[in-house]
């Protein structure tokens, strides 16, 4: 019988453990991201609210 060579190492395995890595990564960017916008949200809530903003002009100068 001929002998079978091992597999790869660097076969499927290495590949998903890159998407793995790389899905972790985006998983990350998206709950940053949503948190952001978040803020950003509740902040023009706010504003809109006090019907003036922080950093808006002055309009009567």
């Amino acid at each position: 019988m001929a002998q079978k060579s091992p597999p790869d190492s660097r076969g499927k395995s290495g590949k998903s453990k890159a998407a793995a890595d790389r899905e972790a990564r985006l998983k990350q960017a998206l709950k940053a991201n949503m948190a952001r916008r978040k803020a950003q949200a509740r902040a023009r809530a706010q504003d809109d609210h006090t019907g003036t903003a922080p950093d808006a002009p002055d309009k009567g100068q």
